[in-house]
């Protein structure tokens, strides 16, 4: 059985193995939400997609979404740039809330659970 980033066509001769890809992901994800926390208030299913995304019983477009959606919001150029104080993740907060809104219907209690321990913890 394929992992989670084989199974959406995630080359690890590129990008790394897999363990790597999570942590750089789970470190990038958590300093954006640290720097973005007071200006995007669904934080909370922000990081709930995130662990929608890894969990293997959720399906590959959805994981897809849910990763690409993840990606905008850490990179740090953008459409609009997030250093700008105010409106700065407006655009990534648009990505985020139209991903939520398609992968709303796989995002389970568990996965909202683990997010709220992560925002708690400051760990993903």
């Amino acid at each position: 059985m394929n992992t989670t980033f084989e199974d959406l066509g995630f080359d690890p001769e590129i990008l790394g193995p897999e363990e790597e890809q999570k942590k750089t992901i789970r470190q990038k994800l958590m300093t954006t939400v640290r720097k973005a926390a007071r200006q995007v208030p669904f934080m909370e299913d922000v990081v709930a997609g995130y662990f929608c995304a890894l969990d293997p019983s959720t399906p590959s477009k959805v994981r897809a979404t849910v990763l690409a959606s993840l990606a905008y919001f850490v990179l740090p150029l953008d459409v609009i740039p997030d250093f700008l104080i105010g409106i700065g993740f407006g655009d990534d907060a648009t990505v985020l809330l139209a991903a939520l809104a398609m992968i709303r219907s796989h995002m389970r209690p568990d996965h909202y659970q683990a997010a709220k321990d992560a925002l708690k913890d400051g760990e993903l």
